[in-house]
């Protein structure tokens, strides 16, 4: 017992280590894990063997990826991006497929080897790739579609690889191949179709007799065994449990509940993902790395500069603009997750496939690729800028579009954002003649509302240039309508430089950033969540019949006192679900004062529990009174119940001195 689980421990301590370094670094957690997977595998300081143990819980964590992937698939998603997916994606894939097999027979290595290097090579990160177009928030640009578009067909030809690759790596030589792929192929026929068959038939019914229960942990427990269920059967029928996973995924996203297990599963997702990764850093051989120099770079080659070239050729020959082309291909230019998934299944029979050499020169090349990708896209635009002429003109054109677009506009309310609130916004203007202009990155959007005739032209909000051409030198005031407080940050600065007596509103989901903004340069910070909670508080008082007066009268003391009202909850189980590890957000917390308790017969002052615990006196209740901001010199009682605020820490600081007095 204790041998399972002493690997099962350092997998699961490693883990934590690798995720709180990468989210202090900003970097993708999967960096970290494969790191930490390097150090402590059987190759460094062998603090973990690998083993069934380690195996078996990388295996579930790509059990639970490809069961997210086929949660996501949807035929309408595909018809919408069928261009970019079945265009771009197949061709980039296909091409691998076809090439490398060619090349390995040139130099000596079998085709079925080639074929497997090009599935693994054609494959890119959506995890880090997903992260960092979020953050910069070009999802909805040119370059991004066609990014997710080759990211969507990669995940989707990972599907026949799953069967391709272990017939080929039980099977070198070719022998009777295509009869066994055939076999293969056939029984994942029968199979999947006796799946669906069955599935489309019971799981929606079954699901229901479920969710009638109202339990979530029954929920989970369905959802747990659905998946690894339908993964069974395939892995019983010789066929991937990756495959099995994919396919169970697919049913449940045709079911009302997709939402809610999407939910539910991902944080074993996430924490069995993670693992696979450690487990993949594990087969690094770092102290020998000097063994595989040559083949290292030859691989860095072909999935950095390599990858980039062939896939910003594709771009061009598909009609769209060299700036485009050449992110796109920046972009893809590493490593993918379902890499480490081939490379894992086609190294699972030995070195029949692949041998030591390649294992190791492919693993450390996708390991470091990875490592590169986060700082490769961060200087995209400079790379674009420099090998991209038309770059320049295709810019100086976009802000000659937006300056001819706010030529006419003098006082106008420059919006940063045109989406649902930043539309709301320009309504209200419009119905006062107020003028504005608004700058958004979403072309369908855009194509949208100035059909309708509204003020808006595509632009990052985020560039300056951008900003003075949309007539930030004429403009009344600024609003920041998206909540992105590292973005909304960077547009306060440059607003600040070039008019800093212009009043800027920012929109933020909570009051968690509030005063990181107020300090940024920020007039108002509109906060939705306390925002919500003031219209339901000043509806719920008129109702009452307090009057109107003096119920705007605290609407307005709130908002000058930024929400202070509305600081802290009091969290439950659902809350600690909805923001585990979060230990910063200011919470509410009761504590009853017993006979027994230090603080008993003395005053708030005397406890010093804002000064010392670094908490805020919120309220106390005395008998059926309760006392907002109590004064200092309040004497506690026994039978008291004090109302704190503070962070977690601080608020376990406070309940220790109020009752033992330390």
């Amino acid at each position: 017992m204790h041998n399972t689980l002493e690997p099962v421990l350092l997998l699961l301590f490693a883990a934590v280590i690798a995720v709180v370094g990468c989210r202090m670094l900003k970097q993708p957690a999967i960096l970290g894990y494969l790191l930490v997977g390097m150090l402590i595998g059987p190759h460094a300081f062998s603090l973990i063997t690998e083993n069934d143990s380690t195996e078996t819980l990388g295996e579930i964590g790509v059990v639970f990826l490809m069961f997210s992937i086929g949660l996501e698939f949807s035929l309408a998603k595909l018809k919408a991006m069928r261009h970019s997916v079945f265009g771009l994606g197949m061709a980039q894939v296909v091409i691998s497929l076809i090439v490398f097999p060619l090349v390995t027979s040139q130099i000596g290595l079998s085709w079925q080897t080639g074929l497997a290097l090009g599935g693994m090579l054609a494959m890119s990160s959506t995890a880090i790739v997903s992260k960092i177009l979020t953050e910069r928030i070009e999802l909805e640009s040119a370059h991004g579609r066609q990014i997710f578009g080759i990211l969507l067909f990669q995940d989707l030809s990972v599907v026949p690889l799953l069967i391709l690759i272990p017939a080929l790596a039980t099977n070198p030589s070719g022998k009777d191949l295509f009869i066994e792929l055939g076999i293969a192929g056939l029984q994942a026929v029968l199979v999947l179709l006796a799946v669906f068959y069955l599935g489309d038939k019971l799981l929606r019914k079954w699901f229901h007799l479920v969710a009638s229960q109202k339990s979530s942990e029954l929920f989970i427990l369905n959802v747990l065994l659905i998946t690894l269920g339908i993964a069974w059967l395939t892995s019983q029928a010789k066929l991937s449990m990756a495959l099995g996973a994919f396919v169970a995924g697919m049913l449940i996203s045709e079911t009302e509940y997709r939402f809610e297990v999407e939910d539910n599963i991902r944080p074993f997702r996430d924490i069995l993902l993670g693992l696979f990764f450690v487990t993949i850093g594990m087969k690094l051989d770092i102290l020998h790395l000097w063994q595989y120099a040559l083949g290292i770079a030859v691989f860095l080659v072909l999935l950095i500069p390599g990858k980039m070239i062939m896939i910003a050729g594709l771009c061009k020959i598909f009609k769209y603009p060299p700036g485009v082309s050449l992110r796109t291909g920046i972009y893809l230019a590493q490593a993918g997750e379902f890499g480490f998934v081939l490379l894992a299944l086609a190294t699972q029979s030995g070195e029949a496939l692949l041998s030591n050499y390649l294992q190791q020169s492919l693993l450390s090349a996708m390991v470091i690729a990875m490592f590169v990708a986060p700082l490769l896209i961060q200087r995209s635009d400079k790379i674009v800028l420099k090998f991209v002429k038309s770059e320049w003109m295709s810019q100086s054109l976009q802000l000659t579009r937006i300056a001819m677009a706010s030529m006419d506009a003098e006082s106008h309310v420059l919006i940063c954002g045109y989406g649902r609130s930043g539309q709301y916004l320009a309504r209200t203007l419009s119905v006062e003649n107020i003028p504005f202009m608004a700058l958004d990155l979403d072309p369908e959007r855009i194509a949208e509302a100035r059909a309708a005739g509204e003020q808006v032209v595509f632009g990052d909000a985020g560039k300056k240039e951008a900003l003075i051409a949309a007539g930030l030198k004429r403009a009344s005031a600024v609003v920041i309508a998206f909540s992105d407080t590292h973005l909304a940050q960077k547009i306060i600065s440059h607003v600040q430089d070039i008019r800093p007596e212009l009043p800027i509103i920012v929109r933020t989901l909570d009051g968690t950033d509030i005063e990181k903004l107020k300090d940024a340069g920020a007039a108002e910070v509109v906060a939705e969540l306390q925002e919500g909670s003031l219209m339901l508080a000043s509806h719920t008082l008129m109702l009452l019949g307090i009057p109107f007066s003096r119920v705007i009268r605290r609407i307005r003391q709130t908002r000058e006192e930024q929400y202070a009202l509305f600081k802290g909850f009091f969290v439950g189980e659902t809350d600690l679900q909805e923001s585990a590890g979060d230990a910063s957000h200011p919470r509410l917390h009761t504590i009853h004062i017993a006979e027994s308790a230090y603080a008993a017969d003395k005053t708030l002052s005397e406890v010093c529990l804002e000064s010392e615990c670094g908490v805020e006196i919120r309220a106390i209740r005395r008998r059926n009174t309760r006392t907002i901001t109590p004064a200092p010199e309040l004497v506690i009682q026994v039978d008291d119940t004090l109302v704190i605020l503070g962070t977690p820490e601080s608020l376990k600081s406070a309940e220790k001195r109020l009752l033992q007095g330390s």
